[in-house]
């Protein structure tokens, strides 16, 4: 059987030159290693952790990226507080690619770390992990002071998907920072509760335009007739990204109280809304929606047309079987 590390088998060697006096040397050296997918590679990564160049040590972390479990991570968790701010972030970068949740033994001691930098990366880590151990530390980071800490907490809170957290998003979705809200907001989509759904529809009014979007398009995986007016009166809104999830949102409902607001869009100058509208209308195939979509055939974007050939086409096979 051939071995697997055939080109990279002579880690002695290396080894040797890890320890040259040439920074571009060890750096070739370092990356080599990355390459090898090597396990025994990990070791020797560590022992050049602290080269006195910050190009090596930038290249040790986005090595140890091609690695995964918790001899990987601990590697990283020594590098991902690197005072050089390109190699920390290449470190948090490698560790956001970990996918064996074993990675998160070696994380958990960096979310109580003194830099805010060194805080999110680990939340940011711990989120694709998906450990349930996770959440009280991301719970009690809610009330972290730096807004990029609390925003990777809601993610990891988010992606553990768990009914007990949702009072915890519900608070986060007032929290003063505008980014901070979003993520809540966008993390409530896993639960189909009754205070999720009230929690989301109440975003649809927030003073940040950003946060009234990601609410038009999380409330329709809530569904139910009582988003349809909400997100009618969300056509109004003077950000077009906000109406364009809307419409999105009013064509997954598929609720024909929708047509003749969501036709109004279809004269709107952007033309990735009038393209959303037609197949919003396509979506809920109300025969009220013919007359609207008659009138733009000949829309001068060819996306537009297109959708309306095809909400149009819609509207005939339902009326076919109906």
């Amino acid at each position: 059987m051939a071995n697997p590390f055939e080109e990279y088998d002579d880690l002695d060697e290396l080894a040797v030159r890890l320890k040259a006096a040439d920074a571009g040397e060890r750096s070739v050296a370092v990356m080599e290693l990355g390459h090898s997918g090597d396990p025994a590679a990990i070791a020797l990564l560590g022992t050049v952790i602290a080269d006195p160049d910050a190009g090596v040590r930038r290249q040790v972390a986005l090595a140890l990226g091609e690695y995964d479990g918790i001899e990987a991570a601990a590697a990283l968790a020594r590098v991902v507080v690197d005072a050089e701010p390109s190699v920390a972030t290449a470190a948090a970068d490698s560790m956001a690619e970990l996918k064996d949740a074993a990675a998160a033994d070696a994380i958990y001691r960096l979310v109580s770390h003194a830099s805010g930098f060194v805080r999110m990366a680990a939340f940011r880590a711990l989120k694709e992990l998906r450990r349930g151990e996770s959440l009280k530390p991301a719970l009690e980071a809610l009330r972290d002071p730096d807004p990029s800490v609390r925003i990777q907490a809601v993610g990891v809170v988010g992606f553990l998907k768990l009914e007990e957290s949702i009072p915890a998003l519900k608070a986060a979705t007032c929290d003063a920072d505008a980014n901070v809200r979003r993520a809540a907001v966008s993390a409530l989509a896993f639960s189909h509760t009754q205070i999720a759904a009230d929690t989301v529809l109440r975003a649809l009014g927030d003073g940040d335009w950003m946060v009234r979007e990601i609410a038009a398009e999380t409330i329709a995986g809530h569904g139910g007739v009582a988003a349809v007016d909400p997100l009618i009166a969300a056509l109004a809104d003077p950000f077009w990204q906000v109406r364009l999830k809307a419409v999105r949102s009013l064509g997954r409902l598929e609720n024909a109280r929708a047509v003749a607001p969501v036709a109004a869009c279809l004269a709107h100058e952007q033309a990735n809304l009038r393209k959303e509208a037609a197949a919003a209308l396509g979506e809920i195939a109300d025969p009220a929606a013919e007359r609207f979509l008659d009138a733009v055939r000949d829309d001068p974007d060819p996306d537009v047309r297109k959708n309306v050939r095809w909400a149009l086409q819609q509207i005939s096979a339902k009326r076919a079987v109906s």
